[in-house]
C-alpha cells in the first residue's frame, strides 16, 4: 500500500508540473451518465454522434491496449465508458491532453472531467470519444478490488465513502432514505401539519424511558442533556395553539448498540389536537402505506425473503389478546395477584425478571419474550399497562391500562402512539413516581419537568401523539438486516480500542 501511494504521489507531482491538477478548481459537466445513456440509447453500433458533451466522475477501471484505452467513469447517476484514442488526443496543441499522459498518470479512483463526442463501440457500449481531459482530484489510495468489493462489513461502516464507491446497493439505500424522508415531510405538509424545531440541548431529558447523554454549557455553567424525544416540547406547542405539529430529526439515547439500536437515530413525532389513539392508527396506516407506494411502487415488499403487505387496514389486537394467543396465559385472570402471574409464567417456561414487580410489567415481559418476534405483518398492539406508559392517558374503559399502541412489523417496533395525557395532576403524580425510580438508580426513568406540568395546567386540548422510527422503516423498505446499513455514519467502537481489547 505504501509503495502504491508513493507512486501516485509521484504522478501527482508530474501532473502539477504539466499544470494538469492534481486537484482542480472546478468543472462544468453538460450531462450526467444516466442522461447520456437514455438520450443516446438508439445510437447504432459503430456510429458516432457529433454532439459535444462533457462529463465528470471517478475512474473505476481502465484498460490500455496499445494506441487505444477504455476507462469506466462513474458519477452519482451511473456509468459511461471513455474511449481514448492516441491519434485523436495527440492532435491537441496542448500536450498535457496527450494519450501518453492520460494513460500513464490517471489511475483507478481518480476524479477526471472529459470533453468529447458520443460513440457506440462495435460491441454496443455507449462511449465518449475523448478530445480533452482534466484531472480533478488525484486519488492517492487504490480502490477495493472490483471483483470482491468491500467484503469486510465493519470496514463498510467505518469507511462509508469506500462502501458507497464500490457498492451500488449502498448508494441506492441512502438515496431511498433521502426520498423516504422527503416523502414523509411532503405527506404531512399536505395534511396541514407544521414542522417546528425543538431544542436538542435540554435541561430535563423527558418524553421517553431512556438514559440520556450528558453535556455541559460552559457560559451558563449548566448541565444539559441531549434530547431523548421531542415529545414534551411539541406538546407545549399544542398548548400554545398549534393544532397539527411535527418534527423529524435526530434523537440521542445512551443505550446499547445492536442490529436495531443505534445511540443516535432519527424519528418523526406527530401531534394532532382533538384526536385520540384511534385517529393515530388511521394516520399511521395512511402515512406509511402511502410512502411505501411512493418509494417502492407498491404496498407489497419483500423483507429478508418474507412478503410484507402494508396495504390498510392492519391487524389491531390488545396486548392481553396477543399474549394469550401466543403463550396461553390470560393475564386478565390475575388482576393484582403478582405471585400467581409469576408462577404461571415460570410454568410456561418464561423468564421472570426481578424488576417486573406488577402484573402489568409481567404482561409486558411475556409480550416481549414471546409475542414481539412473531408479529411479522403490520400489527397494532393496543392497550398497554399504565406502569410502563407514564405519558399516556388512562384507558376510557379498562382499569390499569392506557390508550397506547405500538406498531410492529417483522418483529420490530416501528411506531408508538398515545391518546396523550392532558390532566396535569395525573401527569405530575406519574412523573413523581418516575423520578423516585430514577433516584433509586433506574437510569432510564424520567424526571419531573415542572415547566411541562405548568404548560399542562395552562390547558392542553385532547391530543393524539405518534412517533415513528425512521431508521427501522428505511430498513424495511430497503431490505436491510441491520440499522447500521441505513445510517450513513453509525457510531462504532474506535479501532484502537478493538485492537487493545481483542474484540
Amino acid at each position: 500500500m505504501s509503495e502504491l501511494r508513493d507512486t501516485r504521489l509521484e504522478k501527482a507531482k508530474v501532473l502539477k508540473s504539466l499544470e494538469q491538477g492534481p486537484y482542480g478548481l472546478n468543472f462544468r459537466p453538460t450531462h450526467s451518465a444516466d442522461v447520456l445513456q437514455k438520450k443516446y440509447a438508439d445510437l447504432p453500433n459503430g456510429e458516432e454522434k457529433k454532439d459535444e458533451v462533457s462529463i465528470a466522475g471517478r475512474v473505476t477501471s481502465r484498460r490500455v491496449m496499445g494506441k487505444l484505452a477504455f476507462f469506466t467513469l462513474v458519477d452519482e447517476t451511473g456509468t459511461v465508458q471513455l474511449f481514448l484514442e492516441k491519434s485523436t488526443l495527440n492532435q491537441s496543441e496542448n500536450s498535457k491532453n496527450h494519450f501518453e499522459n492520460v494513460t500513464s498518470l490517471v489511475d483507478s479512483g481518480d476524479w477526471i472531467g472529459v470533453n468529447g463526442i458520443l460513440r457506440r463501440t462495435d460491441r454496443g457500449e455507449l462511449s465518449i470519444k475523448v478530445f480533452e481531459w482534466s484531472m480533478l482530484s488525484k486519488s492517492l489510495q487504490p480502490l477495493p478490488d472490483k471483483w470482491h468489493g468491500l467484503a469486510d462489513v465493519e470496514k463498510r461502516y467505518r469507511q462509508r465513502y469506500l462502501d458507497l464507491i464500490v457498492n451500488p446497493q449502498s448508494r441506492k439505500t441512502f438515496r431511498t432514505r433521502a426520498l423516504l424522508v422527503s416523502s414523509i415531510r411532503r405527506w404531512l405538509d399536505e395534511k396541514n401539519f407544521l414542522e417546528i424545531e425543538t431544542p436538542v440541548l435540554q435541561s430535563e431529558a423527558g418524553g421517553a424511558d431512556a438514559r440520556p447523554f450528558i453535556t455541559h454549557h460552559n457560559t451558563l455553567d449548566l448541565p444539559l442533556y441531549l434530547r431523548i424525544a421531542t415529545e414534551l416540547h411539541l406538546k407545549r406547542l399544542v398548548v400554545g395553539g398549534f393544532q397539527r405539529v411535527y418534527e423529524l430529526g435526530r434523537i440521542f439515547r445512551n443505550e446499547g448498540i445492536s442490529t436495531r439500536h443505534n445511540p443516535e437515530f432519527t424519528s418523526v413525532e406527530i401531534y394532532e389536537a382533538f384526536a385520540d389513539y384511534y385517529d393515530m392508527m388511521e394516520l399511521t396506516e395512511k402515512l406509511l402505506s402511502s410512502v411505501c407506494e411512493t418509494i417502492c411502487g407498491s404496498t407489497k415488499i419483500n423483507y429478508q425473503e418474507q412478503e410484507i403487505d402494508l396495504k390498510p387496514p392492519w391487524r389491531r389486537a390488545t396486548m392481553h389478546q396477543l399474549v394469550e394467543e401466543f403463550t396461553g396465559i390470560d393475564f386478565e385472570l390475575f388482576r393484582d395477584n403478582v405471585d400467581d402471574a409469576r408462577a404461571e409464567m415460570l410454568r410456561k417456561g418464561l423468564q421472570v425478571p426481578d424488576k417486573a414487580d406488577s402484573v402489568g410489567r409481567l404482561l409486558n415481559e411475556a409480550f416481549e419474550q414471546v409475542v414481539e418476534p412473531k408479529l411479522v405483518q403490520p400489527t397494532f398492539v393496543m392497550d398497554y399497562p399504565i406502569e410502563i406508559s407514564p405519558l399516556a392517558r388512562k384507558h376510557r374503559s379498562k382499569k390499569g391500562l392506557v390508550e397506547r399502541f405500538e406498531l410492529f412489523i417483522v418483529g420490530r417496533e416501528t411506531a408508538n402512539a398515545f391518546s396523550e395525557l392532558i390532566d396535569p395532576i395525573d401527569q405530575k403524580e406519574r412523573l413523581l413516581l418516575q423520578q423516585a425510580k430514577k433516584e433509586a438508580g433506574d437510569l432510564e426513568a424520567q424526571s419531573l419537568d415542572e415547566d411541562f406540568i405548568n404548560a399542562l395546567e395552562v390547558g392542553m386540548p385532547p391530543t393524539g401523539g405518534l412517533g415513528i422510527g425512521i431508521d427501522r422503516f428505511v430498513m424495511l423498505l430497503t431490505d436491510s438486516p441491520s440499522i447500521r446499513d441505513v445510517i450513513a455514519f453509525p457510531l462504532l467502537r474506535p479501532e484502537s480500542n478493538l485492537k487493545q481489547t481483542g474484540k
